[in-house]
């Protein structure tokens, strides 16, 4: 799946300020992306601010490579998702990111893609959307419809690494509690219901009923039920050092 992802490449499109072309390095890693292109950066980018950003994402911003025009960042691309937030008639066709993204990989597998950005004034104009075989619009409320450089290029780059298959959450490392175990842990909350006042002696099973649905509401794990024994265990202990009981 590495290759795929280094088929795929962010253009910056006239990028003005050093801090987000920075910040868009760490969400293009994030994404498993390295490869960028920034298309006639404003010559008053501040570079150190944009290194800062970079943080331990610098290296996507040296091997940056630089072009004077979108024609050139584009030039070995076979597909290209221009990104717009406006409305129009030769916009109105524009798909998600989340849509775009299994077309991204599929493409990708052999050829290079590249995913276009605009300034962050303006965006894209009509004439470097022409350029582009795909149009993205990223879903955000009408309240205030216009993303960050980076939030935007982050949310390209997260749809098409989730689509891509490699995440893999870490499981839970040990099984589901076996009764016997969980059994065990409710005679000793039961204990701690007695010894601390809790529940009076009559109403003890309703509480333990009442525990018991909690716990049935999920998944209880081996370490689960380890860690709610051993609190009952000191909680007893506590209980019965302070009365004087067991010698204590």
């Amino acid at each position: 799946m590495e290759a795929v992802f280094d088929n795929i490449r962010v253009v910056l499109v006239r990028p003005k300020y050093g801090g987000n072309i920075g910040a868009v390095c760490r969400a293009m890693m994030n994404g498993g992306l390295t490869d960028l292109a920034l298309v006639a950066p404003d010559p008053q980018a501040d570079w150190e601010d944009a290194r800062r950003r970079a943080h331990s994402a610098v290296d996507v911003l040296d091997r940056a490579c630089r072009v004077d025009t979108l024609q050139d960042a584009l030039g070995d691309c076979a597909a290209a998702a221009g990104t717009t937030a406006r409305p129009g008639l030769y916009r109105a066709h524009a798909t998600t990111p989340r849509e775009f993204a299994p077309r991204a990989l599929e493409c990708a597998r052999a050829n290079r893609v590249a995913l276009v950005f605009g300034p962050e004034d303006k965006g894209l104009n009509n004439r470097e959307l022409a350029l582009c075989t795909d149009l993205l619009r990223i879903p955000s409320s009408g309240l205030y419809p216009s993303l960050n450089l980076s939030h935007a290029v982050y949310v390209c780059a997260y749809e098409i690494f989730m689509a891509s298959g490699s995440f893999e959450p870490e499981g839970e490392p040990t099984g589901d509690a076996a009764i016997e175990q969980r059994e065990r842990m409710y005679a000793l909350w039961r204990e701690v219901m007695a010894e601390t006042g809790f529940a009076e002696p009559e109403k003890i099973d309703h509480m333990m009923m009442g525990l018991r649905r909690i716990f049935s509401r999920g998944r209880l794990s081996d370490n689960d039920v380890r860690i709610l024994l051993g609190l009952a265990r000191q909680t007893l202990w506590a209980c019965r050092r302070r009365d004087g009981k067991n010698g204590a």
